[in-house]
């Protein structure tokens, strides 16, 4: 899973960033930047159009490359991506030595040249272009991959993660030629022995693709069990294509990586996962006015009186309690905060319907085992996953999240995998990480009175509700804000005559809802204002009878104890009483005020009773 908030982290952060640096647990293990080349078939075969007026291959391929790198350079910018051609006519690769290779892109930062370039390659017009280009001639895999070991072999930068893609529809691209699949196998070792991560996207073809004869031996198996490694079955479409491609193109990441205590000298190590983050729009850049130049920010701390430049081991830090200012090293602040060690700390079980909704107080994260770390922890973690799926219970752990982070009480939700017709990959197996409010946490709300509505009225709205439901997926509604600035930021870099039109898919569906509902709304309205309702309209007040008397009933004294005085005084809460109830508090205590005004009587109280 890409880390979003890496990428949307502002100067203020810094600090905490490399705390997380130091403690080892954490989004920074894994420095470096990430890798992608794409390897796309040329051949002849992948321009042949599919029945029904669907796209080829080709476009097919140049679409969800586009895709990825403006996801990229949203994302994550500073990745490097790559877009290879083999089985060419023409060549064009570094120094030349490689024949019917075509490096349409050099592994560098995505950029808007870049998206014109794929942009121009799709469609008929698309077609003939490549075919201008780069044509169609004969294959040889092997040195397709020799040329792409050489792309990794000149990037100077660290990489933390290398991923080549091969998009191609034929299952024997040398036609039974041994010797080039001898030298194709070869070469995708010495690849993969290099750290890199070879994935087979493969097409529809007529008769169907077998990825066993060659295939099998090229690409590289799955990293761990949460991959589904290689795919049986060709992608037909468009969008089953755009999954796999999204399912591998990005580098998991973990938050922390932790051990999970089930007791004495067991422990299982475990991966923290953060799998919805809010999307934000990336701070803007400031630049020098002249040179259009980033520039950046730094900040200073001066003395106040005598204006020298103060170090950091100068600053200290303070916090005022009870009308005393308390000052601290920064040593010290870092002590306090300090419980214990990172780590998760099994409490015990509880039933599921005990963990109810409002104690879902932040998003959850996802816990996965970390085998690399400790050796079984997989088995025992998938074992652990399983007798909590099957007794439907929830395990309670104490979990301390990084150094100096307080402890918190997470529940740990079980999750089984579950995958789609098509053998992806949907819902990972492991654990939700529900973080659990404290009792200072919970309030008691004063709910204001209300009317109760009558058995008719509730009936009606069951008829509503019932008329309005429907399946609720998150991943189904865009942020309208964040696309439509994108929208707009690509339409300039991209010298498009003007930004794509967004669909806000959060508008309510007016006319649909009437069409469902028909009368249903009139008629619960009706029922809830009858004929002549004015909501404007405030019902006169009621006069009370007047006592034998004749006189208006007088309205008894409201008398405050004395212990319910003095801690309103002590808590600075004197505020919250009416004046009616401050000048019957300074009758009763003698206290003689020369105004009227309530932060008088305030005053003149707290003078006589204050500590």
């Amino acid at each position: 899973m890409a880390e979003w908030n890496a990428f949307y982290r502002n100067e203020d952060e810094e600090e905490q960033q490399e705390e997380g640096e130091q403690s080892g647990g954490d989004y920074y293990k894994i420095t470096g930047r990430d890798s992608l080349v794409f390897l796309v078939d040329a051949s002849k075969e992948m321009f042949i159009k599919g029945e029904d007026g669907q796209p080829s291959n080709f476009d097919m391929t140049m679409q969800v490359v586009r895709s990825v790198y403006t996801s990229k350079i949203i994302s994550s910018h500073r990745d490097l991506v790559a877009l290879v051609f083999y089985g060419t006519e023409q060549s064009k690769n570094p120094r030349n030595s490689f024949k019917h290779v075509y490096v349409y892109h050099d592994l560098d930062e995505p950029g808007a040249k870049r998206v014109q370039d794929v942009e121009a390659l799709r469609g008929e017009k698309g077609a003939q272009l490549a075919a201008e280009t780069m044509g169609s001639g004969e294959t040889s895999l092997g040195d397709a991959l020799w040329c792409c070991a050489n792309l990794y072999s000149d990037i100077k930068l660290r990489l933390s993660h290398k991923r080549l893609m091969i998009f191609t529809c034929r299952d024997e691209p040398h036609g039974g030629d041994s010797a080039k699949d001898r030298q194709a196998r070869t070469k995708a070792s010495d690849l993969k022995e290099t750290g890199v991560i070879i994935d087979l996207m493969h097409l529809m073809k007529p008769g169907g693709f077998d990825v066993a004869p060659f295939f099998r031996d090229i690409i590289s198996p799955p990293e761990d069990e949460s991959e589904l490694g290689l795919q049986l079955e060709p992608s037909e479409k468009l969008e089953d294509l755009q999954k796999r491609v999204r399912a591998k193109e990005q580098k998991k990441r973990a938050m922390a990586r932790l051990n999970l205590c089930l007791g004495e000298g067991i422990n299982v190590a475990v991966g923290m996962y953060a799998t919805a983050v809010t999307a934000r729009k990336p701070a803007p850049i400031r630049l020098y006015r002249e040179t259009n130049e980033p520039v950046r920010s730094k900040t200073r701390t001066f003395h106040t009186q005598t204006g020298s430049l103060l170090l950091p081991s100068e600053i200290k830090k303070s916090q005022t309690y009870g009308n005393k200012q308390i000052v601290m090293e920064r040593d010290e602040v870092d002590a306090i905060k300090k419980f214990e060690d990172p780590g998760l700390y099994l409490i015990g079980f509880k039933p599921m319907e005990k963990l109810k909704i409002h104690h879902h107080i932040r998003p959850a994260v996802f816990l996965y085992p970390e085998e690399g770390e400790v050796k079984g922890s997989a088995c025992l973690f998938s074992a652990l996953l399983t007798k909590c799926s099957e007794k439907n219970v929830f395990a309670l752990c104490r979990c301390i999240a990084r150094r100096n982070y307080p402890p918190r009480f997470v529940a740990l939700v079980p999750q089984m995998e579950v995958v789609d017709e098509g053998k992806v990959q949907i819902t990972p197996p492991g654990f939700n990480a529900i973080y659990l409010p404290y009792a200072d946490d919970l309030r008691t709300l004063d709910l204001p009175q209300c009317p109760s509505a009558s058995q008719i009225q509730v009936d009606k709205m069951k008829e509503i509700v019932s008329k309005l439901r429907f399946k609720y997926r998150s991943d189904a509604f865009e942020n309208p804000v964040i696309q439509q600035h994108f929208r707009n930021l690509e339409a300039l870099a991209l010298d498009m005559m003007a930004p794509e039109e967004t669909e806000d898919l959060i508008m309510p569906k007016v006319e649909q809802i009437n069409q469902r509902l028909g009368p249903l709304a009139q008629e619960f309205k009706d029922l809830v204002y009858p004929y002549g309702y004015n909501p404007e309209s405030k019902p006169a007040p009621k006069r009370k009878a007047a006592d034998a008397g004749g006189g208006a009933e007088k309205k008894p004294k409201v008398e405050v104890p004395e212990d319910e005085l003095r801690a309103h005084v002590q808590n600075g809460t004197l505020g919250k009483l009416t004046v009616p109830v401050l000048k019957e508090a300074c009758k009763q205590f003698g206290v003689r005020t020369t105004g009227t005004k309530k932060q008088e009587l305030i005053d003149a109280l707290t003078a006589r009773l204050g500590l």
